[in-house]
């Protein structure tokens, strides 16, 4: 009798489970959106009949201008969807240029997400969807049919930090296989960005993947490091537990990243198969990440060969006296004494950082270091600095 009565009570706990995971299976929306056409057009749909506005905000729409105490920024801009007798709202694109595009929803002035796409990428607090239109630069940011290679989440130690960091770190395909030395690619993030930002937002790996394989990049690993000495690692993968993802933290651009950063190169030369010389190390960065490779590079002039400074954060009213920004004019005629292969720079003509740029750009001139420019359309965006670094890794180690 105690073993039937086992039998029946298992025997609905197995039938809920399954009634639980066909309410999801049939529960899910038929609904395709966005709907990515082969005229570049894009349609969104949402199911929302009790509402009375649906909105779409992204950055394939017109942008507004917004200020904020970096001074003035382009936003992405809003566009109205239209409902039909079955309460689905709809909203179709002019033809869209190739691309990664990211957007969210606005029913009734509440900000969320497509619940039709589930593919989600977070950018410090905000978390977006995405889609991709090929048929041009878009195409090198997909996953093709070519060799691959890993991606993998490394944990160090930091003794100048005193604590144990993480790491994203690629290695192109057929590493683990080889016995062969790679040069390295160091890749930092901007300010409320972590390890994770070039991976997820930059598409790292997908671009490094393709320009491998048509034979466009010299195959290389790439390190992508966590730019906030006060975070062990990306929020909710540290001991910090699920924080919320914040701007600006303690030691933020304040020297102590850049003070620190040998213990990354250590780390790598001892752990990887690397080139461990000049010749065979870049390092780049956006944004804040341009800013610490400016200085990282400049401090430590005789370590690489490759500079690249993506929309860099350069803040001539820096406040930190940390000794990193200490004669800094003197430091880069050491660089370039020292020589190097190439000093690349690019930034957006609507960029709020365009005329701290230009002022930096000034004095190298000024100093007769030499250094590749590039100027494209559109601001401080990720559609930028995906672009930057789809130009700036075919460069490297010639």
């Amino acid at each position: 009798m105690k073993n039937q009565l086992l039998f029946v009570i298992a025997f609905f706990v197995l039938t809920s489970i399954n009634s639980f995971s066909q309410q999801a299976l049939w529960g899910a929306q038929s609904i395709v959106s966005p709907e990515v056409r082969a005229d570049h057009t894009v349609t969104f749909r949402i199911q929302a009949s009790a509402a009375d506005t649906v909105q779409i905000t992204g950055d394939f729409l017109p942008t507004a201008k917004m200020k904020t105490k970096w001074g003035v920024m382009d936003v992405p801009g809003k566009a109205n969807l239209t409902k039909d007798d079955k309460g689905i709202w709809t909203f179709t694109t002019q033809p869209l240029g190739s691309d990664l595009y990211s957007y969210t929803v606005i029913i009734d002035g509440f900000k969320t997400t497509d619940p039709n796409n589930v593919y989600l990428i977070r950018d410090v607090a905000s978390v977006f969807n995405v889609f991709i239109v090929g048929g041009g630069k878009g195409d090198l940011y997909q996953v093709t049919k070519v060799p691959h290679g890993s991606v993998t989440r490394r944990w160090y130690d930091s003794p100048g930090n005193g604590t144990a960091r993480r790491m994203t770190i690629y290695t192109p395909a057929g590493y683990e296989n080889s016995k062969e030395k790679y040069p390295v690619l160091y890749l930092l993030h901007g300010m409320g960005g972590d390890e994770e930002a070039w991976i997820a937002l930059g598409r790292t790996s997908q671009i490094l993947d393709n320009l491998i394989a048509q034979g466009k990049a010299k195959p290389m690993i790439v390190v992508m490091t966590n730019g906030n000495v006060a975070q062990e690692a990306a929020p909710g993968e540290s001991s910090l537990g699920y924080t919320k993802p914040g701007m600006q933290m303690e030691h933020t651009m304040d020297g102590k990243f850049e003070e620190t950063f040998p213990d990354v190169i250590k780390f790598i030369e001892s752990n990887y198969r690397v080139k461990a010389d000049k010749a065979d190390r870049a390092i780049a960065g956006l944004s804040m990440g341009g800013y610490h490779s400016l200085h990282i590079s400049r401090y430590y002039p005789n370590t690489f060969d490759y500079v690249g400074l993506f929309s860099a954060a350069i803040m001539p009213d820096q406040k930190a006296t940390s000794k990193v920004y200490e004669n800094i004019d003197g430091t880069l005629k050491t660089q370039l004494k020292n020589g190097y292969k190439l000093y690349w720079i690019g930034v957006g003509k609507a960029d709020f950082l365009y005329k701290n740029i230009s002022d930096y750009r000034a004095k190298l001139d000024g100093m007769g270091m030499k250094y590749t420019y590039r100027e494209s359309e559109g601001g401080h965006t990720w559609t930028n600095w995906r672009v930057y670094l789809s130009e700036f890794a075919p460069l490297l180690f010639k």
